[in-house]
């Protein structure tokens, strides 16, 4: 098979993981000293850092063979897909070849489980090393990590990776039983504990060598079995609480051919994966709880109709008006429509004078969301809306974020 013909069947095949960001990497080499490649130019848009930079990067699976069967994914044992195979040297061509060519800035190299877990994850280390020894590449590498990988393969590719990433694939350890039995949750979890590890170790010492300097992620499947919500975003706060995880990906299920008849004939909407990144920013930078965000004693499921912080809101109208000239920077947060780097502007800005309505358009804040929930110097909003009707005016067709 030609290597054009393997890269249509492996990069369409990896499109399906979406936990390739490369936020946090830092260039290995500069230029001037020889080495090949930068993590910070802008390029093809294959992934998206957090504050809006496009980053290129070649998304391939070494291969898409497997002898794992999970019921969800594509490229599952017993799936009636066209299979190929990269040899580590294919891979690092294809990397040096488009980069040369300016398409890309790095690489994400995940793979189908071939013959065991620690000969795929030595595939995968080849590759990265390769790139590092050899070419003297500097640009950004993610690879993804077999947890029952040996620990010194998963060290060895920390030394020549930006970012790590296991997947836990679902949102509860019933949910992977079901859809994955030959994958273990403790283990998956067990492996992310011993790159937090490292990851920390590395930190802590400042010279020793660079292990994973970007972090590791992971990916939850969303829709593919009857988790909630609420379910998906208590996973992941234990997820940052107890790995440091810098991102958790949110990926909607979509149908795959010759599905299993456990699964839904139908992807859940773009719009629930998109709350769950907009609620898992909430959690990350605005103080917000997972049991806030989906309370108890409700479906579990976040509206789709309002953003969650607005919907957050509206159950807690008790809580507002802000006073926006003596509210804390916590409280700030909470109010729909304002920002961090909007607050703090707030805050700075209080401390020179009092701040009334025409600040806030000067400010940019949007007006029509913000309005019902601050009083200004000379603006107090009416305390007889009712939330329903709030809601109805504020409502905002969802824009799905299909990049998190």
């Amino acid at each position: 098979m030609k290597i054009s013909d393997k890269l249509a069947i492996l990069a369409d095949a990896a499109k399906y993981d979406a936990s390739c960001s490369s936020s946090g990497g830092k260039g290995r080499n500069s230029l001037r000293s020889g080495g090949i490649g930068s993590t910070e130019g802008m390029g093809i848009c294959h992934a998206y850092a957090p504050d809006g930079r496009c980053i290129s990067l070649l998304k391939i699976l070494l291969t898409n063979f497997c002898v794992y069967d999970c019921v969800y994914c594509v490229n599952r044992r017993s799936s009636n897909v066209q299979r190929a195979r990269f040899t580590p040297e294919e891979v690092v061509e294809l990397t040096m070849e488009f980069y040369r060519r300016n398409y890309i800035e790095g690489l994400f190299l995940s793979s189908g489980i071939i013959q065991s877990p620690d000969y795929t994850m030595e595939q995968l280390v080849r590759v990265a090393r390769s790139l590092r020894t050899e070419h003297k590449f500097g640009g950004y590498i993610h690879l993804k990590t077999i947890p029952d990988a040996s620990p010194e393969l998963i060290d060895a590719a920390g030394r020549w990776a930006d970012r790590l990433s296991i997947n836990v694939e679902m949102p509860t350890a019933e949910g992977l039983k079901s859809l994955a039995p030959e994958k273990d949750l403790g283990d998956i979890r067990s492996a992310m504990g011993r790159l937090r590890l490292s990851i920390d170790e590395a930190k802590a010492e400042k010279k020793a060598p660079k292990f994973a300097p970007a972090g590791q992620s992971t990916q939850m499947i969303v829709g593919a079995d009857a988790a909630t919500d609420r379910d998906v975003l208590t996973a992941s706060t234990n997820l940052y609480t107890n790995y440091h995880l810098r991102r958790v990906y949110y990926s909607a299920f979509s149908p795959i051919p010759d599905a299993s008849k456990i699964l839904p004939l139908k992807p859940p909407p773009l719009v629930r994966e998109h709350r769950l990144y907009q609620a898992d920013w909430l959690m990350r930078f605005y103080g917000f709880r997972a049991e806030e965000i989906a309370p108890p004693g409700d479906s579990g499921m976040l509206s789709l109709e309002v953003d969650p912080k607005l919907a957050w809101a509206l159950r807690h109208r008790e809580s507002f008006p802000v006073d926006v000239n003596r509210a804390s920077r916590d409280m700030l947060l909470r109010v729909p429509g304002l920002g961090v780097k909007t607050v703090d502007r707030m805050i700075a800005m209080r401390a020179h004078q009092r701040i009334r309505y025409a600040d806030l358009i000067r400010l940019r804040v949007p007006v029509k969301k913000v309005a019902p929930f601050v009083e200004t110097v000379d603006h107090r909003p009416r305390g007889d809306r009712e939330s329903a009707a709030l809601q109805r005016d504020l409502r905002e067709p969802a824009q799905p974020d299909l990049f998190g």
